[in-house]
């Protein structure tokens, strides 16, 4: 009986110990080139956005914040210069996601997983890390033999100011992302001065850790077993998208020979500095993979020994599958950037943008919102008439303050009694409401019983702007006995 427990234990042993391997710590070789300028003209640019946007003022008038970007959680708005949009207006959130996600599509499409390799934040902030780490540790040979070579004063140093500038940075990082929910001039004071919420550290903390943890300790693991895109991005691909590819009908058979043998053999010199380039640690040469960022790092490096040995550039580059296949078969390349996906990406780009730029420029400046009272239904005065209850609550989407004339249409003869305004009823009441705020009213109406022809009557409450004489009406019922 224990043999043959034994025997049903051993395989699954084996499984085990094939399925499972532990992460090989990937160090990336520096490297020089047209797509490493790009990628670090990339990084400047983005980190400058990141941190001088929530600096811009724009002047809304007073009262309202003047931070040119700002989720203002407090008054429950978002700010995009002059742009403010309200809760109720979340759809033109969804609109900017749905742009984002379309164009993402797009992007991809044309060039591969260039968002990835240039700015995708993950790629942004480890690009950053992995800098600090070289000027402190040295290039990719110096930080291997660091991680063997046995526990030293010096290998202590360098890990403690390594680890110590990657945590100012996540700390930037997160501090940063606070300014775009509370005035950036203000909350910075607060913090510096230890006067800020509890809620306010926590989140920054939140943030730094995160920072630190998925730029300086996950890096590539993020992107290769975190992120979903790499799933279903060959999905957005096709044979004429741009992507990073070995030249395989060039560069094999691979190999470093000379002299007579060298005509035997492709370009590629099996150097291996594509793999060691790689933030990912991939090699190119095996064809299209998951772990893929498309950097073009490899573009860089393999274009450096190409150059050095005298032959063409481009063993590995930026072209698609139909043009390499093409180059193999000795036809001519053709890059086609007109495609059927790419018209329908961009037509439905094009027509959410415009509705987003429609809603926009003709959205209404003011809104309202009315709830009856439901219990009770209606209430019998002592003269006989029937009296009915309403919230109203009255948007000013405006940067001035407004005042409006309040009235009832289609029931005749009906008295409006607003509290705080009008104690003894009147056909119409003037409302103020402060500029850019929500103005909340209790409304009573009082109409003779003789004058309601049915148990629920159609009413209107019509609101007439006195500065510029615009109407806005609310569709109601008004409730009154069974007849």
């Amino acid at each position: 009986m224990d043999m043959n427990v034994k025997k049903i234990d051993e395989p699954r042993q084996e499984a085990k110990e094939v399925l499972y391997a532990s992460r090989v710590k990937i160090q990336p070789q520096n490297i020089s080139g047209m797509f490493r300028q790009l990628k670090w003209a990339t990084l400047s640019v983005l980190l400058a956005l990141y941190y001088g946007l929530p600096w811009l003022r724009w002047d809304r008038g007073p009262g309202v914040p003047d931070q040119a970007i700002l989720a203002d959680m407090t008054g429950r708005r978002l700010f995009i210069f002059n742009i403010e949009i309200w809760p109720q207006e979340i759809y033109y959130l969804t609109g900017l996601l749905i742009i984002g996600a379309i164009g993402l599509f797009l992007v991809t499409a044309l060039a591969g997983r260039v968002w990835c390799g240039f700015a995708c934040p993950q790629t942004i902030w480890t690009d950053l890390f992995m800098l600090v780490e070289r000027w402190v540790e040295g290039d990719r040979n110096k930080r291997m033999k660091m991680d063997d070579a046995p526990f030293s004063l010096a290998k202590l140093w360098k890990r403690i100011l390594k680890h110590s500038i990657w945590m100012l940075i996540a700390l930037a990082t997160g501090g940063a992302w606070i300014w775009y929910f509370v005035d950036a001039p203000t909350i910075t004071v607060d913090i510096l001065t230890g006067q800020a919420s509890s809620t306010v550290y926590g989140f920054i903390a939140l943030f730094t850790g995160t920072t630190y943890i998925l730029a300086g300790l996950a890096r590539e693991q993020v992107c290769t077993y975190m992120c979903p895109w790499p799933r279903f991005q060959g999905a957005m691909f096709d044979e004429d998208s741009l992507i990073v590819t070995y030249e395989e009908w060039r560069g094999e058979p691979r190999g470093k020979a000379k002299g007579k043998e060298l005509g035997n053999l492709g370009d590629c010199v099996d150097c291996n500095l594509c793999v060691n380039v790689c933030p990912t640690g991939i090699d190119i040469r095996q064809g299209q993979q998951m772990q893929c960022i498309g950097c073009a790092l490899c573009i860089d490096a393999c274009n450096s020994i190409m150059d050095k040995l005298g032959r063409e550039p481009n063993l590995i580059a930026y072209d698609s599958i139909a043009n390499m296949n093409a180059r193999a078969e000795g036809r001519p390349a053709k890059t086609r950037l007109i495609r059927p996906r790419i018209i329908i990406y961009s037509a439905m780009l094009v027509m959410i943008m415009a509705a987003m730029v429609y809603g926009l420029a003709t959205r209404a400046n003011l809104e309202i919102n009315l709830q009856r009272d439901r219990s009770p239904l209606f209430v019998t005065l002592s003269d006989g008439g029937i009296r009915n209850g309403y919230t109203l609550k009255i948007l000013n989407m405006e940067q001035r303050d407004r005042v409006f004339k309040l009235r009832t249409g289609d029931l005749p003869d009906a008295m409006i009694t607003v509290i705080g305004f009008e104690k003894d009823g009147a056909t119409s009441v003037n409302l103020p409401v402060r500029a850019d705020k929500v103005g909340t009213f209790r409304v009573f109406v009082q109409a003779p019983a003789d004058s309601l022809d049915a148990e629920a009557n159609e009413m209107e409450f019509v609101l007439t702007d006195l500065e510029t004489g615009e109407d806005a009406d609310q569709h109601t019922f008004f409730y009154g006995p069974k007849k």
